[in-house]
């Protein structure tokens, strides 16, 4: 009689979002806009979130769009690795935006 122990496969978090830093080597920051209906008055929120997501062949420019997945902790603030490029999105206004605030 043969035993095999089934390989469990646990589903990542995945999270797609736009890369408006490319500074960093191997590091991208990545935005992740979503809705939220709030549950009183209905009225949708846009939320924001930006992760700074592990890209190891620094293959990402600004303005791709991106899925990236959560895995084990990389460094202090990277738990996230970028998956894979899904198009592009213009995110001028947004870079504008921040480099007026510093």
């Amino acid at each position: 009689m043969e035993t095999t122990s089934p390989t469990i496969l646990k589903k990542r978090q995945s999270l797609i979002g736009v890369v408006v830093s490319d500074k960093m080597d191997k590091t991208r920051v990545v935005l992740v806009t979503r809705y939220v209906q709030h549950p009183k008055y209905k009225k949708y929120i846009k939320y924001h979130k930006r992760f700074k997501v592990h890209d190891a062949k620094n293959e990402f420019r600004l303005g791709d769009r991106v899925r990236i997945e959560g895995c084990a902790p990389l460094s202090r603030h990277k738990q996230w690795i970028a998956v894979e490029k899904l198009g592009v999105q213009d995110v001028e206004h947004y870079v504008k935006a921040r480099t007026k605030e510093v």
